[in-house]
């Protein structure tokens, strides 16, 4: 391969690796003031005594949702509300030995030989639907995801 090829060759992977991923397509970084009123009217009632960390507008199958990233106690939370303010879904930060033994044994089997992270438990319209775990495995990081009971789910939540 001649050096022309090789240059063409690093521009185009180069050109791939910072292209956005899916999920940032649709998700973009917004201010307070962006809020419609009756998501900051949620965002009131959702962020008492915590610490707001930012906001962020997501586009979903022609839908538009909100946001808000905070840190309550210690821990994370982000809360996704619909544009007329209902809750669509909270991601919350927990800590694992708090987990239920079944939900522990269901994310570390599913984890395998990989390092378990952050948990979270995610409630959809105030239902507990899953549990995500960050994993590590041979430096490179993925999700995993058990139900409420541990055990595998049919479809990511």
């Amino acid at each position: 391969m001649n050096a022309a090829n090789t240059l063409a060759l690093t521009v185009l992977a180069a050109s791939l690796c910072s292209l956005p991923s899916h999920a940032e397509e649709h998700e973009k970084k917004i201010s307070r003031a962006d809020l419609p009123p009756a998501v900051e009217k949620t965002v009131v009632a959702q962020t008492q005594g915590a610490t707001i960390r930012g906001f962020n507008e997501e586009k979903e199958n022609g839908k538009t949702y909100y946001e808000v990233e905070l840190t309550v106690n210690g821990h994370s939370k982000d809360v996704l509300i619909d544009q007329t303010g209902s809750v669509e879904e909270v991601e919350e930060q927990v800590d694992f030995a708090s987990l239920p033994a079944d939900v522990q044994s269901g994310l570390k089997a599913k984890a395998g030989s990989g390092k378990l992270g952050k948990v979270e438990s995610i409630t959809k319209h105030d239902k507990l639907v899953a549990y995500e775990a960050k994993v590590a495995t041979n430096g490179k990081r993925s999700e995993i995801q058990v139900g409420p009971d541990g055990k595998p789910l049919d479809h990511e939540e």
